[in-house]
């Protein structure tokens, strides 16, 4: 009996065994992998969710301007560099898949009992459907995107843009350019290249290589993001002009919203400066549609908008322009258009006036447009003869502003006109001092002389004349020969640049140096010439900035390249600034012209009244007395003191200076009421 039961014993042990082990194998391969999966799957997910978060803050707009070009590059940098670089790290799979585990396989019913003749059999290899876990889990977070090691490379220019390493990246981004294999590459390769090299500062560079691009049309991965670089470096170079060729050629082109506005205004500014190109070279007809552009783009700008100030301004030029056509000033007072532009700088004097909560920039920009209006608003209504309107906004121009000598200048022919002759010649005093004695103001000394000779001083007349022929005969002359050259346009810019050279340097000038100094004055009182030389200038300085580059960089192939496109956009603007250099001289000599023809008339008219003067004192036996003493007085306001002039300039006095006139011929009171009595007319 107990042998009996020792041997069921043993028997249901037995099959107890052979019942349990495949159980176990099956167990290993179903559980183990399966749950290996889900596990990592499920780490891999919460890995996922920060990552998304962290893209959707960088995504965030910002207000500043540097995060806005950051915010350029996440635009379509992001979809094109820093996806395939999410592939790199082992520990987060680039592919979806793995979003989706696949279920684990259901345990096998128990085998028969004639597969337990092995435990190795037990394992049941020949199933085929567990086996791509595992394989799975491990390439795909290695990189099975299909990543060739050229894009591996451009991916190496990215991190190191990301790293702020700009120079070596720049140089990165232009070895792919020089292998034409990676033809496919080559326009991210340019726009990485374009963003280091704004980064370093050389913005002319970087608008050649935005340039590059956006030549390729808006079907180009990067157009509209290189349309907004075209913002940004506007925004950095001395003179936004440089990109209004580049805004003008995409014109058709939809701007982003954030820079709609911007980009119309500076399509004005194109056509204005357009306009008047073509009036100095005698096509008006071109001209008017340009400034009618001007007027239609300045409409499109809300008032609300930052940029509608200044399109403002440009409307309010292109009214003057077409107003200043009338030759009478009767005419120019009823004249629709001249009245609309004193309305535009009126409502640009509103929109800049001085309040809290604008950047130290936009208050700035705005000072200086609020005193460009002032100017205009004067000269508007000089010329319809309201010389009082002129003169109240004239005195609007702040103390040693940039308008502020252009200001004085004005205002003495405007206080001329209405018969105050002291303020008028205390204003010349100030433009005569020695501090601006290099400043061009040939026109001063002629109205000096003709106020003198009004009041019969024809000796001092002819005097101021004799000055007026010593001093800007010589450049008269110099002008003369400089147009009747006939040179290139390139050539008359490299005469005024040779002047700006010998001045940087501190070299010995002759006096014909002095003489085309006075000429470089004249010519950059033009705007655009100034601004195109400041464009020059400020790319020379650009060129220079190479040599202070790290040896790496200085004798790249990049470098040679660099400095062949900035050679080729200095050769445009000289050629663009001999033009305008050019025109500017030709205008300003017939000007120079015509005062050396009034002051030799004055000078013919002085000699017959002295001569007429001195035979009615012999015929009255030198009892007649043309020139009498005036009544004058020394009394000034409680908060000025009266100071006597004794050929001494401080300062602080220039532009306070008034000019007694002891001694004349007019009766002070007629000549008042003759002048109010014309602008009356």
């Amino acid at each position: 009996m107990m042998r009996s039961f020792r041997l069921i014993r043993v028997a249901v042990i037995g099959l107890s065994l052979a019942w349990t082990a495949p159980t176990f194998a099956q167990n290993f391969e179903g559980l183990d992998l399966s749950g290996q999966s889900k596990k990592k799957k499920r780490t891999t997910a919460k890995k996922k969710r920060p990552t998304r978060k962290a893209r959707t803050q960088k995504a965030k707009p910002a207000p500043a301007p540097v995060v806005e070009e950051d915010a350029a590059d996440d635009t379509e940098a992001a979809a094109a560099s820093e996806a395939p670089a999410s592939t790199v790290p082992v520990a987060a799979p680039a592919t979806p898949a793995p979003e989706t585990p696949a279920p684990a396989p259901a345990p096998t019913p128990a085998a028969p009992p004639a597969s337990t003749g092995s435990m190795g059999m037990g394992l049941d290899l020949t199933q085929e459907a567990p086996k791509p876990a595992a394989p799975t889990m491990s390439f795909d977070a290695v990189d099975v995107s299909g990543k060739t090691a050229d894009r591996q490379r451009l991916d190496v220019a990215v991190s190191l843009f990301k790293n702020n390493e700009y120079e070596k990246a720049s140089m990165a981004a232009h070895e792919l350019l020089g292998d034409p294999k990676l033809a496919g590459l080559h326009t991210e390769a340019r726009y990485v290249l374009a963003k280091s090299l704004y980064r370093m500062g050389m913005y002319h560079s970087s608008l050649g290589e935005f340039s590059k691009i956006l030549s390729l049309g808006p079907s180009t991965k990067f157009f509209k993001t290189s349309l907004e670089w075209l913002f940004f470096i506007s925004r950095k170079t001395k003179n936004e002009t440089v990109i209004l060729d580049e805004i003008a050629r995409h014109a058709n082109q939809e701007f982003p919203e954030k820079y709609r506005n911007e980009f119309r205004y500076l399509l004005a500014r194109y056509h204005f400066v357009r306009g008047r190109a073509l009036d100095q070279v005698g096509q008006p007809e071109e001209a008017d549609k340009s400034f009618a552009e001007v007027k239609r783009l300045a409409l499109t700008i809300p008032r609300t908008d930052p940029f509608f100030p200044r399109a403002k301004y440009l409307e309010g030029l292109a009214f003057f322009r077409n107003g200043s056509r009338q030759k009478d000033a009767a005419a120019k007072r009823a004249n629709g258009e001249m009245l609309a532009a004193v309305e535009a700088m009126k409502e640009v004097v509103r929109l800049t006036r001085p309040v809290a909560g604008k950047s130290p920039e936009q208050a700035k920009m705005d000072k200086s447009l609020r005193e460009l209006a002032f100017m205009q608003l004067a000269r508007t209504h000089y010329g319809m003869q309201q010389n009082r309107f002129a003169l109240f906004y004239l005195s609007k121009v702040e103390r040693g502003n940039t308008q502020w000598l252009e200001s004085l200048f004005e205002s003495a022919w405007a206080n001329y006109r209405v018969g105050q002759y002291e303020q008028a010649l205390g204003n010349l005093i100030t433009l005569s001092s020695p501090f601006f004695r290099e400043e061009y103001f040939p026109e001063a000394l002629i109205l000096k002389a003709v106020i003198y000779y009004e009041n019969c001083r024809y000796r001092e007349s002819n005097i101021i004349l004799q000055d007026f022929e010593r001093t800007y005969l010589p450049v008269h002359d110099q002008l003369e020969t400089l147009v009747k050259q006939n040179m290139d346009a390139g050539e008359y810019y490299k005469v005024l640049a040779d002047v700006q050279k010998k001045n940087k340097e501190g070299l010995e000038k002759n006096e014909t140096d002095f003489i085309l100094e006075r000429i470089l004055r004249l010519a950059l009182t033009d705007q655009d010439l100034r601004k195109t030389n400041d464009s020059i200038l400020e790319l020379e300085g650009e060129m220079d900035a190479f040599g202070n580059k790290a040896d790496t960089f200085k004798y790249s192939e990049l470098s040679k390249s660099l400095l062949d496109g900035l050679k080729v956009q200095r050769t445009a603007l000289i050629s663009k600034a001999g033009i305008m250099a050019k025109g500017k001289l030709e205008t300003e000599l017939v000007a120079l012209k015509q005062l050396l023809a009034n002051g030799l008339r004055i000078k013919f008219e002085t000699t017959t009244k002295e001569k007429e003067f001195l035979e009615e004192q012999l015929k009255a036996g030198g009892r007649t007395a043309i020139v009498k003493k005036y009544k004058y007085s020394v009394a000034v306001p409680d908060d000025h003191l009266y100071w006597p002039y004794e050929g001494e300039y401080w300062r602080d006095e220039l532009g306070t200076y008034q000019y007694t006139m002891t001694k004349g011929c007019i009766e002070r009171d007629t000549a008042n009421r003759t002048i109010q009595s014309a602008e009356a007319m």
